[in-house]
């Protein structure tokens, strides 16, 4: 089946935004293996709590410094004990384990998807 067609506001509603992990660990408390990640999105958004499912393909200290693609403008959910404010992106490998979105190459904090 083919993707449905959207229009150009539909998909400029979705605020895609590149960001920096400035911290992960462990989340033991998640019902599903992840870590809590804190992303930095540069001045105009600031810091920003996720949890995420990566643990298959990423320790907490390979993620420090990477450069990933998230959506900033969902509304925040409860997730155990920590709100997570973004959705990190990543696609499924083969056996369905999440791989990072990211960029080519360095981008500011906050740079915005287009």
């Amino acid at each position: 089946m083919p993707p449905e067609v959207i229009a150009w506001a539909d998909f400029v509603a979705v605020d895609v935004r590149v960001g920096t992990i400035v911290e992960a660990r462990e989340f033991p408390e998640a019902r599903r293996p992840a870590y809590q990640l804190l992303l930095d999105f540069g001045p105009e958004i600031g810091l920003k709590k996720s949890s995420a499912q990566l643990t298959h393909h990423y320790s907490p200290a390979s993620l420090l410094g990477r450069q990933v693609l998230a959506v900033v403008n969902f509304p925040p959910k409860q997730i155990g004990p920590i709100r997570s404010e973004v959705l990190v992106l990543g696609a499924p490998d083969a056996d369905g384990h999440t791989v990072l979105a990211a960029v080519a190459a360095p981008v500011p904090n906050g740079s915005r998807l287009h």
